[in-house]
């Protein structure tokens, strides 16, 4: 007996996959969430294959300024897709189940996209500046090498800086339950799971958070001081979005901390922060810039009349 026991000790992983439950306290009529889940998924694929279509299809639009927003539509599509289908499945089909190498890989894609799309804001805002900061010099500084190259960049940072949240909770011991009051895998809520020190991913979650996020953050807030006497107007929905998609981060980390019992709020959150920008970044980008809505017209209006 004590053999045995030993042996199940000794393994690394005792749980085998995970049961994602979905929201928690709602279980018996969370279902009904799926049609508006649902509808907002496809409003974010859609808009922003719009946009994408529209930018590659109009000549004038291939500034950097638009070829920034087609950077962060792709961004934004990717970062839907990373838990939408599991969630949608979760509802429709009942598919709770996923592996720990699937659990894994789903906490790599979420920060790596929402990495990306902090890393996207940035590039957004420095342009910004430096076109209304240094109009003179604006073509010579903003250029599509400078483009491909922030754009590599901001996929290397995070593919390279990311890697260790999967890797560390990859290596904590999971012995016991294996139920994730979630309709994803957060990185704090998998690990809360397990059966030794989860300290090192937290550490690890906060200093991530702070260099990379809160460094993003704090370059994006002194870009908008600089220009805001003359751009708040035109910039305003950018920086709207901008804050709630890092007010919720913070909101969601503070409430990891904070709480011992997982509760619906920081889960509904964290569902809402991977799928509302996608949704309203396009709707934000072609109605409040005119070169864009002009585009998007042109383009849709050109084919409907041609059919």
């Amino acid at each position: 007996m004590s053999t045995s026991l030993k042996a199940f000790n000794s393994t690394k992983f005792q749980v085998s996959e995970f049961i994602l439950m979905g929201f928690p306290g709602i279980h018996s009529w969370q279902h009904w969430l799926s049609l508006p889940l649902a509808l907002l998924y496809l409003s974010a694929l859609g808009a922003n294959i719009l946009i994408l279509i529209t930018i590659y299809q109009d000549p004038s639009l291939k500034q950097p300024m638009y070829l920034f927003l087609g950077i962060l539509s792709v961004v934004d599509m990717g970062l839907a897709t990373t838990i939408m289908p599991k969630i949608l499945a979760i509802f429709w089909f009942d598919a709770k189940v996923i592996s720990l190498p699937e659990c894994f890989a789903q906490i790599y894609a979420i920060h790596c996209f929402v990495g990306m799309e902090s890393g996207i804001f940035l590039c957004m805002a420095f342009d910004r500046y430096v076109e209304i900061c240094y109009p003179l010099r604006y073509s010579s500084i903003i250029t599509n090498s400078l483009i491909f190259k922030a754009t590599l960049f901001m996929v290397l940072r995070n593919d390279l800086f990311v890697i260790s949240v999967p890797v560390l909770a990859a290596q904590r011991n999971y012995c016991s339950r294996n139920e994730i009051d979630h309709c994803l895998c957060s990185n704090l809520g998998v690990t809360s799971l397990a059966c030794d020190d989860r300290r090192p991913n937290s550490i690890d979650q906060l200093i991530l958070a702070w260099l990379g996020m809160g460094s993003d953050l704090g370059l994006i807030i002194l870009s908008y001081t600089l220009i805001l006497r003359s751009t708040l107007s035109t910039c305003s929905s950018h920086f709207i979005l901008i804050l709630f998609f890092y007010t919720v981060v913070v909101v969601i980390s503070i409430t990891h901390f904070a709480e011992t019992k997982t509760t619906l709020i920081p889960v509904l959150l964290n569902v809402m922060h991977n799928i509302v920008p996608p949704s309203l970044n396009p709707i934000v980008y072609v109605l409040r810039t005119r070169e864009l809505r002009k585009s998007f017209q042109k383009v849709f209006c050109w084919g409907l009349q041609k059919k």
